[in-house]
């Protein structure tokens, strides 16, 4: 079975959480997928775990502000790249980058020292696509472009 192709950016959709398209950054070398989550407040709905939490889906921008809740799936020990470990919660929610839509897990950290609000690691693109880290948007178009066709 052939793969498509993906760059070492690429522009993704989280429809059950309310988000249009955000630009994420591929990343073989992380294993788990994270997004720029803050005011994360854990709640109780029908006897499970969620959380409520906000985000900002713009590059370089805090004015726009979108508020998810998910429910948790779990929570746990995350090593970044710089070795240090963090608690966060996992989700699990729809990715749509372009034709493919697919369920991924999703920590949720305060990204907002990082240049991507969002990051796409191994686990999400095992078996989905072949990495070349010289194209970007492969698969996807900015919403500016897709607003225009």
């Amino acid at each position: 079975m052939d793969k498509d192709i993906i760059g070492w950016r690429e522009w993704v959709e989280l429809p059950e959480l309310g988000l249009g398209k955000i630009k994420a950054k591929i990343d073989t070398g992380a294993r788990s997928s994270s997004i720029h989550a803050y005011d994360i407040e854990e709640f109780e709905r029908d006897s499970e775990t969620w959380v409520r939490f906000a985000i900002h889906p713009d590059q370089h921008s805090d004015e726009n502000v979108i508020s998810c809740e998910a429910r948790v799936k779990d929570y746990r020990s995350i090593t970044d790249s710089g070795g240090h470990k963090t608690m966060r919660y996992i989700i699990e929610t729809q990715f749509k980058i372009g034709k493919d839509t697919f369920l991924a897990e999703l920590s949720l950290f305060n990204r907002s020292t990082m240049l991507f609000r969002m990051l796409i690691g191994r686990t999400a693109l095992k078996g989905r696509y072949v990495v070349d880290p010289a194209r970007s948007y492969c698969l996807s178009t900015s919403p500016e472009i897709a607003a225009s066709e």
